[in-house]
């Protein structure tokens, strides 16, 4: 398996994206493909987790769409990713904070990092 894990390593290159972990707000610009014609579509939320090592690593964005939250499984290392702007740093003690699920309103606010 390992041999597997640093063919693949070597084979695929590599995308350099910005440091971002759990809390943070980020915008991830998408390539979405309707027949023939190609547009990137923003997708705006809280980043809950970072998983994985690797090339198989993911991370999964909140939003709330319309009163109702929505979460998507990004991999870091998709070809269909253009880029990914960090808009707030947030200051949380966790590494996966699935507990904005369970709350809405004022309690689900992420306290912004002072840079």
């Amino acid at each position: 398996m390992d041999l597997i894990k640093i063919a693949a390593e070597n084979i695929i290159v590599k995308r350099e994206h910005p440091v971002f972990k759990a809390g943070d707000t980020v915008t991830v610009y998408y390539k979405i493909i309707e027949g023939n014609k190609e547009r990137i579509q923003q997708y705006q939320g809280v980043v809950l987790q970072r998983k994985g090592s690797g090339l198989a690593q993911t991370f999964t964005v909140r939003k709330i769409s319309n009163g109702v939250g929505v979460e998507r499984i990004f991999p870091l290392q998709s070809p269909k990713i253009d880029k990914i702007v960090v808009d707030k740093r947030g200051i949380v003690r966790r590494a996966r904070i699935f507990y904005l699920r369970g709350i809405s309103g004022k309690k689900a606010r992420i306290e912004e990092k002072k840079s």
